[in-house]
């Protein structure tokens, strides 16, 4: 429901002006629009192939990075970038074979939060001078240097999860079994802390904190390599869940710890070990701050980020490596809920606090506590401090992400140029610009005079395979709201030649916009539904990012209302500018979030949606988990009222439109009881609708064939399921 995506949709040579209502670009033909649905599933959503994970070396001269063979090949592979060549450093079909890959529980657990489509070298770090790279391999740990020889096995204790080398390339720590150990690179293998019992952990992130608050990691190496900050998890107080299979009833079922709104979290307290065997807990009031929002260790020592449980109150705190005992160091507060900025908090070289801090309807940037970036340009992330310089990213239109580096004496300057979705990093006077853009993905790799207008920068080739449907977008701003949105014409479609069926493509969530200037996946599905005969219509409402902090607000206590009635209003003012839209005639699909407003439209306006499909639909907010949910809607206990207001259960009466459910049988973060009690209801109800189970499918199913069928199924569904048209559309 809440996973953030790296690339959406434009394309090229399309007419993006917000008034023209137009598009130009090339036709799709039949049988490209007929091969689009496996060459999708085939690509992994046209991920593979895509450079990724970039990490500079301290002289700015090197580039790492995880790419695949091809756009169609699932094996990542770690590149070294230097001087304007790529040298491959480990392959894993080389080193383990190209056999079914061997994934530690906890490792599979990690890929599939984080949504990970490859596999192979999925992940890798490195020591400060980025010269000894390690990475799991099936549960092995290896180890790769940058300036030659082969990759090689490091002995380990066992199934190696998250293995990270020491900064002064001694160790490596890992995580197996839920204990944490540090291995020399000659085989000289400690645990530094084990499991006291079964349901602790050392080293590893809790569910909440992949899932809800972008933090992937359980531990932090001190910077001279003597020890490490580490998170120990508790999760006997969380409550379990069970996920069977039911198309193999022999096979038990796997038991998670799953904190639903209201219940009790897992039990995260911090402490520092040193090689040497000592141990000290960090200590903070835990009762009053039981969140572990993000850590680190710095050269101004270990500091860690606290949220309270009602999300309104966030701490910034420093940490004593000697005795473990904390100093509050920021405090942010909020009356609705303290949004969380990945990669702050972070410090400068001179210690300065780099922080987000919303003003007004802004959200700025804070360096040492003062305001560092102007009103109207909002923050997306921090991707890094060298020295006094920050580098971040920022919107000053949502519809685009941009990379900024603000440095002392010299202002903000915006290093990516073309429209797009950017994110990069930088070191040692060298800047490497990944982003989204109108042609699909692209790496630049910039010196310190380079930047937008100036010299063509060297690149790292992308080898994702281009869509065999390209979108054509026509970029909007609709209603009195300004909403942003993106409108899909078939290719064949002349205007005034006949009205469209129209279908509504939202996620309209938060931590996710899909209209955006940028050609990705999500854009080209939407085009393939527009060939197949429909008007596809994508909008940006209220709680979705990169419009301000009032606009992501807006949804505080009410996730439905608004979300949908800019839904309604996105439709109607789109309608009114183009006379080929049958308003007549609309359906709505979505997953997750989006698949929640699908669901809730034909719920709550029969009147306007006439058709659904709803993938994956958080039907029952008290089911989903304490921090995503109980940010927005507050503790269910308490307010009782925001949760019956928003959940779609206890509404199954209203539906009176043709309804399809899908969901994965395997889900554990939208559990597949969202879909079969609200199923159960709408049957008691005496209200008929089409469930679709995807057995073996978590969240997002990974299966080649179930992906490329789905997209038909549904295709299938809303044709069938709307009324005639008045004058039939054909596609040329």
């Amino acid at each position: 429901m809440k996973r953030r995506t790296d690339d959406l949709a434009r394309t090229p040579g399309a007419d993006t002006s917000p008034d023209t209502g137009t598009s130009t670009g090339t036709s799709t033909s039949t049988g490209d629009s007929d091969r689009f649905p496996e060459q999708f599933a085939r690509t992994r959503r046209f991920s593979l192939g895509v450079p990724r994970q970039f990490t500079l070396s301290p002289d700015g001269r090197r580039v790492l990075f995880v790419r695949t063979g091809s756009g169609d090949d699932p094996v990542g592979r770690l590149w070294q970038y230097e001087a304007g060549e790529e040298r491959l450093l480990a392959d894993p079909v080389l080193l383990v074979g190209g056999g079914t890959e061997v994934v530690p529980e906890e490792e599979r657990l990690r890929r599939e939060r984080a949504r990970e489509r490859s596999v192979g070298v999925v992940g890798y770090a490195t020591d400060a001078a980025v010269g000894l790279v390690a990475f799991a391999l099936s549960g092995a740990l290896w180890a790769v240097r940058t300036d030659g020889g082969a990759p090689f096995a490091v002995p380990a204790a066992g199934p190696v999860v998250d293995p990270r080398p020491s900064p002064d390339g001694r160790h490596v720590a890992y995580v197996s079994g839920r204990a944490l150990h540090v291995v020399s690179l000659d085989g000289d293998d400690r645990q530094l802390a084990c499991p006291e019992g079964p349901e602790v952990s050392y080293g590893l992130a809790e569910y909440i904190a992949a899932e809800s608050m972008d933090r992937s990691r359980g531990y932090w190496w001190a910077p001279d390599g003597r020890g490490l900050l580490v998170a120990r998890v508790d999760t006997s107080p969380v409550a379990r869940r069970y996920l069977s299979d039911p198309a193999d009833p022999s096979r038990p079922p796997q038991v998670i710890r799953y904190p639903s709104a209201g219940t009790a979290n897992a039990e995260v307290t911090l402490h520092l070990l040193s090689l040497d065997g000592g141990r000290t807990e960090v200590s903070w009031d835990r009762a009053a701050y039981e969140y572990v929002v993000d850590a680190g260790w710095d050269a101004h020592g270990p500091f860690v980020a606290v949220q309270s449980r009602d999300q309104r109150v966030l701490r910034t705190l420093a940490v004593d490596p000697a005795s473990g005992a904390t100093e509050v160091r920021h405090e942010r507060t909020d009356p609705a809920w303290v949004e969380l900025v990945p990669g702050t908090p972070a410090r400068t070289a001179s210690g300065a606090l780099v922080l987000p801090e919303d003003d007004g309807d802004t959200r700025r940037l804070a360096v040492g506590g003062r305001r560092v970036t102007p009103e109207g340009l909002q923050l997306r992330a921090v991707l890094g401090v060298e020295g006094e310089r920050v580098l971040f990213t920022a919107s000053e239109d949502p519809t685009e992400t941009h990379v900024w580096r603000h440095e002392p004496g010299v202002g903000c300057r915006r290093l990516s140029a073309e429209p797009g979705v950017w994110t990069g990093t930088s070191r040692g006077g060298t800047t490497v610009l990944a982003g989204l853009t109108q042609q699909g993905h692209a790496v630049h790799v910039l010196g310190d005079d380079d930047g937008p207008g100036r010299r063509s920068p060297e690149a790292i080739a992308s080898l994702a395979e281009e869509p065999l449907v390209v979108p054509r977008q026509t970029h909007l701003r609709l209603g009195e709201r300004q909403l942003r949105a993106v409108l899909y014409f078939p290719s064949w479609h002349r205007p005034g030649t006949g009205k469209l069926p129209v279908l509504l493509d939202p996620y309209g969530g938060p931590a996710l916009q899909l209209a955006v200037r940028a050609r990705g996946w999500s854009g080209c599905v939407s085009q393939w539904f527009a060939e197949q005969g429909f008007a596809v219509l994508v909008a940006d409402g209220r709680g979705t990012p990169g419009r301000g902090p009032r606009w992501e607000k807006e949804v505080h206590g009410d996730q439905l209302g608004p979300a949908l009635a800019d839904q309604v209003d996105a439709l109607r003012a789109a309608g009114e500018r183009f006379a080929d839209l049958d308003l007549g005639r609309v359906a709505i699909r979505g997953w997750s979030f989006g698949g929640f407003l699908a669901a809730a439209a034909v719920l709550h306006h029969p009147d306007v949606f006439h058709a659904a499909v709803a993938g994956a639909p958080p039907t029952d907010m008290r089911l989903y988990d304490t921090h995503w949910k109980e940010r927005f809607l507050g503790h269910p206990d308490e307010v009782p009222e925001n949760y019956a207001r928003c959940s779609l259960v206890g509404k199954g009466h209203l539906l009176r439109r043709p309804l399809m459910l899908v969901h994965g049988l395997a889900d554990d973060n939208v559990a597949v009881a969202h879909t079969l009690r609200f199923s159960a209801e709408l049957l008691a109800a005496g209200r008929p609708h089409t469930v679709l189970p995807l057995p073996g499918a978590t969240h997002l199913p990974a299966d080649d064939a179930v992906n490329a069928n789905l997209l038909r199924a549904q295709r299938d569904f809303l044709k069938e399921a709307l009324p005639a048209p008045e004058h039939g559309a054909s596609g040329g």
